[in-house]
């Protein structure tokens, strides 16, 4: 039995498999309508979420499994004190497979660690997000033709922003990735991540608080909200969350065959006007959020097509 907890988990063969796998998903849907069949997803987020929750219920219907569980603390068993290690135990009972996402970080891992069915780490406070990763490597992927040989721009939140910290992780596993840190100094990248990942791997970046000056250069730009939930005081979040907005002016710095991927929501980071310019891929980003979760979901249940 396997879990996923980081984007580690997979070796680069494997996610390469995993890809493959998700594109012949969204080629042949019908091939995998009942792969799923009697099969059932605990979703566990003690958080509130939309687009991960919504993205793993429509990925476990499309495979014709069925799904339980809640959306929030305050509507499950955590709310009369109960324990991780019992809620999971408790899961295991009604489920095949389970989605957790918690705002502690390692919760996922803790409760792996107790489970006696599969494990998804749909994301753990300021830590890991590795399904929203392997989304993005899907889109990547799928539309620029590669995952190695390109500049990646990261901007906004790069401090609290556990879409970033899976994201690099993944990244500099391919070769010819460089990164462009753009955030404001008291948001800018963890220590952890610049000195065990990118310093300690060689892995060439620049940091930078002007987001017109890192355009030209971007092949991958990856915007990210400043996220109230992880400030501890409203004064701070409001003097932050307006530093970066992507509008049409900022886009017309950039190639033109540039991507812009979002893990969503946004706030106002970028202007709804550029929703329409065929670089924005941040909705497409979002379908193929569906079909690597029905790969993974397919690959951690050991199911396949008849």
């Amino acid at each position: 039995m396997r879990h996923l907890i980081s984007p580690l988990d997979f070796s680069v063969e494997e996610l390469d498999t995993l890809m493959d796998l998700a594109n012949d998903i969204e080629k042949n849907p019908e091939k995998y309508a009942h792969v799923c069949d009697g099969r059932i997803l605990a979703t566990l987020f003690y958080e509130p979420s939309t687009r991960t929750r919504l993205s793993f219920e429509s990925a476990m219907n499309r495979l014709g499994g069925k799904v339980i569980g809640f959306s929030s603390a305050a509507a499950s068993s955590a709310a009369k004190g109960e324990s991780v290690t019992d809620t999971i135990r408790m899961a295991s009972c009604y489920a095949d497979i389970c989605a957790m996402r918690h705002p502690k970080e390692g919760a996922p891992l803790v409760a792996s660690l107790h489970s006696s069915i599969p494990v998804i780490n749909a994301g753990d406070g300021g830590h890991q997000h590795p399904t929203q990763t392997l989304t993005d490597l899907l889109t990547i992927r799928s539309l620029k033709g590669r995952l190695g040989g390109m500049t990646v721009g990261l901007c906004g939140d790069l401090k609290f922003g556990r879409t970033v910290h899976s994201l690099i992780n993944a990244l500099v596993r391919y070769t010819g990735i460089r990164f462009v840190l753009i955030s404001p100094n008291e948001l800018r990248i963890p220590s952890y991540i610049r000195d065990n990942v990118l310093e300690a791997g060689h892995i060439p970046y620049t940091e930078m608080e002007n987001l017109e000056d890192a355009m030209p250069e971007l092949d991958i730009l990856y915007m990210t909200r400043v996220q109230r939930e992880r400030f501890f005081n409203e004064e701070e979040y409001i003097r932050m969350k307006d530093c970066y907005i992507l509008d049409k002016a900022k886009m017309a710095l950039g190639k033109e065959d540039m991507c812009v991927l979002h893990p969503l929501p946004r706030v106002n980071e970028i202007s709804t006007e550029v929703d329409d310019d065929p670089r924005a891929v941040y909705f497409r980003q979002a379908r193929y959020g569906v079909y690597i979760r029905m790969a993974l979901i397919m690959t951690l249940l050991e199911v396949s097509p008849c």
